[in-house]
C-alpha cells in the first residue's frame, strides 16, 4: 500500500483530492492517505511517517509565510526519497522562483485535467526509488524551545516558565524571541491565531 500525504491548506481541496486517491475506480493501487494544513506538522510528518507522495499546494500557504524560507523544511524532509507533486491553487512571483530552486518532481496548476493528473501520480510512484537509511534533518526547534514553546502555548507565565524549566526570565525572552524568528511569527500573539477554516456546508 502506498502512503500518500495532501498538504493544502483549503480543507475542500485537501478532502476532495483524498476522496478522489481513494476512488477505487481512479487507481489500481491502494492508498493510505493523510492530509495536513500546517507546514510545521507536515515535515514531522513527512519525517516520521515516510510516505511514498506528498502532494502539496504550497500557494494556498502564501498568506500565512513570513518569510519563503519557512517552505525549506517540506522540500528538506521529502529529500530524494519521497516524491513531492505541487499541485498549486495560483502563481506567485517569488513563490515560483524558490520552488525552481528546490528539488521537487513536478509542479503543475490545480486546473490539470484529472486524467493528467492520474497519470502524474503514476508516474511518480512507479519511478520513486526506495527509501535509504533515513537522512537526519536538523529540528525547527531546540528541545528546551520547544519545551518554552508547549508551557508558553498553556498560558504559563514568564516567571512560571522561568521556575519550571530552572532558568531567568531573561532568558526566556530570548527563548520566546527566537521561536518567533524560527517560526516566522511577526508578534506574540500570532503563534496563537490560526486562520479559520470554511465550515463544510
Amino acid at each position: 500500500m502506498y502512503k500518500i500525504l495532501v498538504i493544502d491548506r483549503c480543507h475542500f481541496s485537501r478532502n476532495g483530492l483524498k476522496a478522489w486517491l481513494n476512488h477505487p475506480d481512479n487507481f489500481a493501487s491502494s492508498f493510505s492517505i493523510t492530509g495536513i494544513d500546517n507546514l510545521l506538522h507536515a515535515r514531522e510528518h513527512i519525517l516520521q511517517w515516510q510516505p511514498n507522495m506528498v502532494i502539496a499546494d504550497l500557494y494556498s500557504f502564501m498568506g500565512e509565510l513570513h518569510h519563503i524560507q519557512q517552505l525549506s523544511s517540506i522540500f528538506a524532509a521529502c529529500g530524494n526519497t519521497t516524491r513531492l507533486i505541487l499541485l498549486q491553487s495560483g502563481r506567485a512571483a517569488v513563490l515560483d522562483d524558490y520552488c525552481a530552486l528546490q528539488t521537487s518532481w513536478r509542479s503543475v496548476d490545480k486546473s490539470l485535467s484529472l486524467s493528467a493528473l492520474r497519470q502524474l501520480i503514476q508516474d511518480a510512484l512507479v519511478s520513486r526509488p526506495p527509501f535509504g537509511e533515513p537522512k537526519p534533518v536538523q529540528p525547527l526547534l531546540t528541545l528546551r524551545e520547544e519545551r518554552v514553546l508547549a508551557l508558553w502555548t498553556k498560558g504559563a507565565s514568564n516567571d512560571v516558565v522561568a521556575t519550571k524549566m530552572g532558568i531567568t526570565v531573561k532568558t526566556v525572552y530570548t527563548y520566546k524571541r527566537n521561536i518567533r524568528m524560527k517560526l516566522g511569527a511577526d508578534n506574540r500573539f500570532s503563534l496563537f491565531l490560526a486562520l479559520p477554516e470554511m465550515a463544510e456546508g
